[in-house]
């Protein structure tokens, strides 16, 4: 019986964790300053510590009217959450060392909700929020989801409700992590797109909206 040689194990990739936490230090530097529209409340709120050596996590509320800051009786229009990960081995899944995680969620009119492209048209609000940031991305993935409310017996008053809700990821392809600013300004579009708010007028500054 011949026995076989194992081949050596290629020596393991040295880790500069220094190095790593300054890139990712940079892209929080970067979305805590991106500049967003000024109907967006956005709170740093903890991130999932099982995905991804580094991560770090947005909650976003679309409020009516432009005082963000003062406190508003109003219900919010949508409602979203982003998240980055940063992992310097790059998962073969994510085609890169990056990967924002979204979540966008609004009511919408029962109609528009019955709508069988209903789908592909939240599809499309996030691929255009992308597009129209000049952004490049991989390994796109996620669903929309449609969901009828109904109420009955002493609740048969209340009209009926339709969310929308898309869930999305991707891989952001940047050069450095000051560009990933523009990924979280594209999910801060989503959001106002759900909403019903208009584009801003062209000319008009977006105010930064991200709180620690």
């Amino acid at each position: 019986m011949v026995s076989r040689i194992r081949p050596a194990r290629p020596p393991a990739k040295e880790v500069d964790s220094t190095r790593d936490a300054t890139t990712f230090d940079d892209a929080l530097e970067a979305l805590r300053t991106s500049a967003m529209r000024p109907e967006l409340v956005i709170e740093e709120v903890p991130a999932p510590t099982r995905l991804a050596p580094h991560a770090v996590a947005l909650a976003g509320e679309v409020i009516p009217g432009h005082d963000t800051h003062a406190v508003n009786a109003e219900d919010p229009l949508g409602v979203g959450r982003f998240v980055l990960l940063f992992d310097p081995a790059g998962p073969e899944p994510w085609e890169g060392q990056w990967r924002a995680v979204t979540y966008a969620k609004t009511t919408i009119e029962p109609e528009v909700g019955s709508d069988p492209l209903a789908g592909e048209v939240g599809w499309s609000w996030l691929t255009e929020a992308l597009q129209a940031r000049g952004l490049g991305w991989s390994a796109e993935a996620g669903t929309v989801t449609s969901v009828s409310s109904q109420s009955f017996g002493a609740l048969a008053e209340r009209d009926p409700v339709v969310e929308l809700e898309i869930r999305a990821s991707w891989t952001p392809e940047v050069d450095t992590a000051a560009q990933l600013g523009g990924h979280v300004q594209a999910w801060g579009d989503l959001l106002c797109t759900l909403a019903g708010l208009p584009p801003l007028p062209e000319g008009v500054v977006a105010l930064p909206g991200v709180r620690r």
